[in-house]
């Protein structure tokens, strides 16, 4: 096998082993104790995050999935790997740009997001996901605006890409490119995924795993 087929398989072991809901955030005094590597994940809301992570665990419901845009209002914990502490921790962040939130809900989203980027020292990556049918919205440029003040790396995923023909995924693909290559502190490879194909899946557990390790 290739180096890039044994990160891939590596990955795979480390993902079909234990994985468990760790708590829920809903600020700051909540956050678990860093003794673990975290890898976030954000989205605009229906993005398809949930569906995603249950993507990348092969679990079914280990992440809610909901048609209500903005269910998710803290940040959920989820242990990966057996042990204290465990190889890595995701973090299911609030979804971010739904229309009929209140202004204080909002508000509040701005400050858990914002005070957990910049002040958790064990986060290695975000992952930042886009629609692959809409490319990037001006409320995922807040979102990046806001990792690459932080100075956290990420890496742009895009989501749903069954959902549009190949010609369109690749002309989105190089718009998003470009936009990283454009900001401090986005990966420059650009990762398509699909949760019903499968599409992109392995790719994006391996970039994971390289991310903590």
């Amino acid at each position: 096998m290739s180096e890039e087929d044994d990160a891939v398989e590596a990955a795979r072991k480390i993902f079909a082993g234990p994985i468990s809901f760790l708590k829920s955030a809903p600020g700051l005094a909540f956050l678990p104790d860093p003794v673990a590597p975290e890898i976030a994940f954000a989205g605009r809301s229906n993005v398809g995050k949930s569906s995603l992570l249950n993507a990348l665990t092969g679990r079914n419901a280990l992440a809610r999935t909901s048609n209500t845009p903005g269910r998710t209002q803290e940040l959920n914990f989820f242990d990966v790997g057996a042990g204290a502490p465990p190889r890595l921790r995701l973090v299911d962040m609030p979804g971010y740009g739904f229309a009929k939130a209140p202004p204080a809900m909002v508000k509040k989203w701005r400050f858990l997001v914002n005070d957990y980027l910049r002040g958790r020292q064990v986060l290695k990556r975000a992952l930042v996901l886009i629609d692959a049918r809409h490319g990037i919205k001006p409320v995922d440029t807040d979102m990046l605006d806001m990792l690459d003040k932080a100075a956290v790396s990420y890496h742009l995923v895009l989501t749903k890409a069954d959902k549009i023909k190949p010609t369109d995924l690749a002309t989105v693909t190089e718009a998003v490119a470009a936009e990283a290559r454009k900001r401090p502190a986005a990966h420059p490879h650009i990762m398509a995924t699909s949760s019903e194909t499968g599409l992109g899946i392995a790719e994006l557990r391996a970039a994971v795993i390289a991310a903590v390790s």
